[in-house]
């Protein structure tokens, strides 16, 4: 992992363990061989019409947070949809919590202030 500054992009492998990879701004520096890597995965995740579509709904949703129950009608069955919040989990894009029967997942703040940050110009 590298301490150099930039942005920091939560990265959750497991729902109890979060990681956070420093990503500098595209425009600052080039990244390293392991930034790259973890921010592909971030974009690779994203790359997909139907994460795309969850990702903001959950980003968008009223509270910041939305039960499973309110994002799963996006044209796939349920366990694709749950395929693909997993896939945007693994690329720490969101992160959940079950309540009862049932699995809230919302984006850390953190996380769209980094994507932000990581495309934003650079300042003059």
């Amino acid at each position: 992992m590298s301490n150099s500054p930039g942005v920091e992009l939560p990265v959750l492998d497991q729902p109890e363990q979060a990681v956070t990879p420093c990503c500098p701004p595209l425009t600052e520096r080039p990244l390293s061989v392991e930034e790259a890597e973890r921010t592909a995965k971030m974009f690779k995740a994203l790359g997909d019409p139907v994460r795309l579509r969850l990702f903001s709904l959950v980003a968008s949703h009223e509270g910041g947070e939305a039960c499973v129950c309110d994002i799963s009608d996006v044209g796939v069955a349920q366990p694709t949809v749950s395929h693909h919040l997993k896939k945007l989990k693994e690329a720490g894009l969101l992160a959940s919590e079950r309540r009862g029967t049932w699995v809230y997942y919302r984006v850390e703040p953190s996380v769209l202030a980094a994507m932000g940050r990581l495309l934003a110009p650079a300042a003059r």
